[in-house]
């Protein structure tokens, strides 16, 4: 898809992976409407991008159904047309066992990281099918390959995300929708706080910010999924050294991560 001149709705557009792939989508000539809960932040993607009437800014909880159900047809008032989704909003949970999570914060993660994108592809779809060519790119996570102690369900909630754009791929193969997946590994965002989450220890933070993949170069990686109609990618060396790793021998991948990621549970 060649994304000049196109329209698309692209979640979590406030911050990180979801404002670097706005700013990129824009300099590509695209037009987007930024859908966040933060209206500080989708004013400083603003000022960032200074794209003009090419940004339009939507203030909006992707877990309200009914708020989510309004956004095509404000959407297409503001860019005259939706030519594709990107999800990419999304939060992780405490970093705690299963045994000792509550199920408050349970649902809350499931509810954003799942629900909000099905309530985002269930909206659009009627309007994307409708288009010449159209696209829909969910961001699931390398945690719904490679589980993560401590993010047990923020792994399942991804997960959830990899088989349901799967299936939108399925269900879609006959029509002018693209879908693609992408699995990011560490990437070096803000997430933890805006999830409300505090990372065990400064030495954690500071290991694992050396690990990370820049929000620019995500949001390149996913830009470069939507222009040549990939199915599937990785971001990261991490999650390209994980996704064969876990294909290969599931029970030894999972094994290595208990033991690299244990000491966030333990400190």
């Amino acid at each position: 898809m060649h994304i000049a001149n196109k329209v698309f709705v692209v979640t979590g557009a406030g911050n990180g992976i979801g404002r670097e792939t706005t700013l990129r989508l824009l300099a590509g000539g695209a037009s987007v409407a930024g859908v966040d809960l933060n209206a500080d932040g989708l004013a400083e993607t603003a000022r960032l991008a200074g794209s003009g009437d090419r940004f339009s800014q939507h203030v909006v909880n992707i877990t309200d159904r009914e708020a989510v159900a309004g956004l095509p047809p404000a959407v297409e008032a503001m860019h005259g047309q939706v030519d594709g989704i990107v999800n990419i909003a999304g939060v992780i949970q405490q970093f705690v066992k299963v045994i000792d999570l509550p199920f408050s914060e349970i649902d809350k993660v499931m509810n954003v990281n799942f629900g909000g994108v099905m309530n985002m592809c269930k909206a659009f779809l009627p309007t994307l099918l409708a288009r010449p060519e159209a696209a829909i790119l969910n961001v699931a996570s390398m945690g719904s390959y490679a589980p993560v102690p401590g993010q047990a369900v923020y792994g399942a909630s991804k997960a959830a995300v990899k088989l349901l754009t799967e299936a939108l791929y399925a269900e879609l193969l006959d029509t002018n929708v693209q879908v693609s997946v992408v699995f990011p590994g560490a990437i070096g965002t803000d997430i933890a706080a805006n999830s409300g989450v505090s990372l065990a220890s400064d030495a954690s933070t500071e290991t694992a910010a050396y690990k990370t993949t820049s929000p620019a170069q995500a949001g390149k990686v996913i830009v470069a999924a939507i222009e040549k109609a990939r199915f599937r990618t990785t971001i990261g060396p991490d999650a390209a050294a994980m996704d064969r790793l876990a294909r290969f021998n599931p029970r030894f991948a999972t094994t290595l991560i208990a033991k690299q990621m244990g000491e966030l549970l333990e400190a």
